[in-house]
C-alpha cells in the first residue's frame, strides 16, 4: 500500500496508534463527533485552504525562499475569499458554542487547520481574526495547546 495524501497518511497513523496514545483525534468512538470531524476536514482541505493558501505563499513563502514581493492583487482577492469562508466559520462556532470545529474536543479537523493559519498570522494581515471573535478565540484556544506550542516553535520559514 501506497499513501500519498497527507490526510490519509495522518489518518492511517492515527488509526494505527490511537489505542496505544489513547488519544483519539478522529472521534472514531463516537460517530456523531466522526462525522462532524469528516466534515469539518473536508472543509478545510476544499474551502479553507483553497482561500488561505495563496495569501501563505504570497507573504510567506516567496518572500523567504525567492525574495520576491507579494502580488498585492492576489493577496487582495484571496483575503476577500478568505473572509466568506471565516464568515462560516464564525456562525459555525458562535451558533453551536463550540469550543472547537467540530466539539467541545480538539481533533483531527483542528489540527489540520494549524499549518497554514500558523503561517498566516505571522503576516501583515492576521489582524482580520479581529473580526471573527469566535473564530479568534477558537485560535487562541488552538495556541494555547501544550502540543501546538512545542509545534509552533520549531516552525520557522527559512530562505
Amino acid at each position: 500500500m501506497m499513501l500519498f495524501e497527507s490526510r490519509a497518511i495522518a489518518k492511517y497513523v492515527l488509526r494505527k496508534y490511537s489505542k496505544s496514545a489513547q488519544i483519539d483525534l478522529l472521534r472514531e468512538g463516537n460517530l456523531q463527533e466522526a462525522a462532524l470531524v469528516d466534515a469539518w476536514t473536508e472543509v478545510e482541505a476544499h474551502t479553507y485552504l483553497p482561500a488561505i493558501a495563496p495569501i501563505f505563499y504570497e507573504c510567506v513563502v516567496y518572500p523567504a525562499r525567492l525574495g520576491t514581493s507579494p502580488n498585492q492583487k492576489v493577496v487582495e482577492e484571496s483575503l476577500e475569499k478568505f473572509k466568506k469562508v471565516l464568515d462560516v466559520y464564525e456562525a459555525h462556532l458562535s451558533k453551536n458554542n463550540y469550543l472547537y470545529l467540530a466539539g467541545d474536543f480538539f481533533s483531527f479537523a483542528d489540527l489540520n487547520h494549524f499549518p497554514y493559519t500558523f503561517y498566516f498570522m505571522t503576516t501583515s494581515h492576521a489582524s482580520l481574526f479581529d473580526s471573527y471573535p469566535s473564530v479568534k478565540a477558537w485560535w487562541g484556544r488552538l495556541m494555547a495547546r501544550p502540543s501546538v506550542k512545542k509545534i509552533s516553535d520549531g516552525m520557522v520559514l527559512r530562505a
